[in-house]
């Protein structure tokens, strides 16, 4: 269980269909099979715990862009680490310089920032060891990335 402390975290989901999905008034999402990585930050009360929570959960009122991705896919982990140092960005940043990353729809997720966006597909499963060693090259100060696993019916 995930404490709740503020941290950065990115959700890993996977996806067996194709179709197009709306993404509220932000546009479609041309959805593929494969995996999909959604980056978000988590520093208000409840913390990581009470995101994950929500986002985890399927729901029939989806507040934020990754709520209307997550009726139709499979999530798979959690990568996070705790603080409340704003890390969001420089993991979107990593995140699209991995291999095999590329944006499935732009501003998805960063309407509120410069961000091209904070959600990237991969083909096959992307890696966390790659991803974390990407951040700690980028900024020394970055604390290691953790692994929550999900159960199998998640």
């Amino acid at each position: 269980m995930m404490k709740p402390l503020a941290g950065t975290y990115a959700l890993v989901f996977s996806s067996t269909e194709a179709a197009p999905i709306a993404i509220g008034k932000h546009g479609t999402l041309r959805l593929q099979r494969g995996y999909y990585v959604y980056v978000g930050s988590a520093l208000g009360p409840g913390g990581l715990h009470a995101r994950m929570a929500h986002h985890l959960e399927p729901t029939g009122h989806p507040h934020w862009h990754v709520d209307y991705l997550r009726t139709h896919t499979k999530p798979q982990e959690v990568w996070f680490c705790y603080g409340r140092i704003l890390w969001e960005h420089r993991w979107a940043y990593c995140l699209g310089l991995q291999r095999g990353a590329s944006v499935p729809l732009a501003g998805f997720g960063s309407s509120d920032c410069m961000c091209e966006s904070h959600l990237f597909f991969f083909g096959s499963r992307p890696s966390r060891a790659a991803f974390g060693r990407s951040l700690r090259t980028s900024d020394r100060r970055h604390p290691p990335v953790q692994l929550h696993s999900l159960p199998a019916n998640s």
